[in-house]
């Protein structure tokens, strides 16, 4: 189901699998004509986007991996 909020963007009862822990709010982009995705409950703000559904679980995994691997660096 998806709705459109004011802003043209659309909200799906879309889930992306959890990952390593982590799990993401998506949007659909009816403009641009894509997904955007942000990593959900934690301080940061991480965004991600995808042109296709299947393509966005490779992109939020990936962006999970980045995000962990930038917080390992800056704890030293």
């Amino acid at each position: 189901m998806l709705e459109i909020a004011s802003e043209g963007k659309m909200h799906a009862d879309m889930k992306l699998p959890e990952y390593k822990g982590y799990s993401a709010r998506i949007e659909f982009d009816a403009e641009d004509e894509i997904f955007v995705g942000h990593i959900a409950d934690i301080v940061d703000v991480i965004g991600f986007h995808a042109g296709d559904f299947e393509s966005l679980k490779t992109t939020f995994r990936d962006t999970v991996n980045d995000y962990l691997a930038v917080l390992a660096k800056a704890a030293g």
